[in-house]
């Protein structure tokens, strides 16, 4: 077998983070759940490792494998859903919602999809500015996460 270029190693991890509960961390499993949704994506191989067909493929997925599984919560916050949603009031909002859904489970998982793209000016360059704001909303879900879930509960927080 060919060593895989830095491309699909990104995607390979992704994959083997997102979906460590089905997987157990098996390279192997993860490799065969990354054949699978790149195969549903035409020109995959052309295509980069955060890309937002590629990531909202494998959101949609980890959402329909954590639906069955009855004592698992998930929800899944795209900030890049509208022009605002990336901003700290509108995503405490988002998360707050989110946290308020998983609550009453004490295994969940909380999916942040596309901050980066949706802090990024139309100009695309990732300025000293937007990086601090990153982080910023970074720490702040992070913080809003840890204040607002239950000791007893075990939350994953995945950002992609």
């Amino acid at each position: 077998m060919p060593t895989p270029d830095r491309d699909e190693l990104h995607r390979l991890h992704l994959v083997n983070a997102l979906f460590a509960h089905v997987t157990g961390h098996d390279l192997y499993l993860a490799e065969q759940i990354k054949a699978a949704i790149t195969t549903s994506l035409d020109e995959a191989e052309q295509r980069a490792p955060a890309d937002p067909a590629f990531i909202a493929a494998a959101a949609q997925l980890l959402e329909k494998l954590c639906g069955h599984l009855p004592q698992h919560g998930f929800y899944h916050w795209n900030a890049a859903h509208s022009l605002t949603a990336a901003e700290p009031l509108f995503a405490r909002a988002e998360i707050m919602a989110g946290l308020k859904h998983l609550a009453p489970y004490r295994e969940s998982t909380l999916l942040v999809t596309n901050l980066r793209a949706a802090l990024l000016p139309p100009s695309g360059r990732y300025t000293e500015r937007v990086r601090r704001d990153y982080e910023s909303l970074l720490a702040l879900i992070r913080d809003l996460a840890a204040a607002r879930t239950a000791r007893s509960a075990n939350l994953h927080l995945l950002f992609l």
